[in-house]
């Protein structure tokens, strides 16, 4: 292929449209893989008080909270990312789609730093 094809089939790689797309679709991988992890930190209060309490102790870590921080992040955006795709779906193209998708970015990332200043 040559490069003049090869630039004309990844150009759509560019456009702030497509990497919302694409946002969207790693935020959804990377909850699906949190959620095993959440489950299994459910399963120590079945397990007992004493389980519970040493996982309750490890999430003070800062560490931990910068991870927390990250996870809403991604709930954000993964959120924010699935509205947008609604409102493609179920209503007429507006020129304004690019401004929307870097407005719900913005929101997430305002999400994020309040529950951070929240968990500090």
């Amino acid at each position: 292929m040559s490069p003049r094809a090869r630039q004309h089939t990844a150009g759509h790689r560019r456009n702030a449209l497509w990497m919302a797309a694409m946002v969207h679709r790693l935020s959804g991988l990377a909850l699906a893989c949190f959620l095993p992890l959440h489950f299994l930190a459910l399963g120590l209060a079945i397990d007992g008080e004493a389980r519970l309490d040493g996982f309750l102790k490890w999430t003070a870590n800062p560490l931990v909270k910068l991870a927390e921080t990250g996870l809403v992040f991604l709930l954000a955006v993964h959120m924010l990312g699935g509205i947008r795709v609604l409102l493609i779906e179920n209503m007429p193209w507006r020129d304004g789609q690019k401004n929307i998708a870097f407005a719900a970015l913005a929101l997430a990332c305002v999400a994020a730093f309040a529950f951070l200043l929240r968990a500090v």
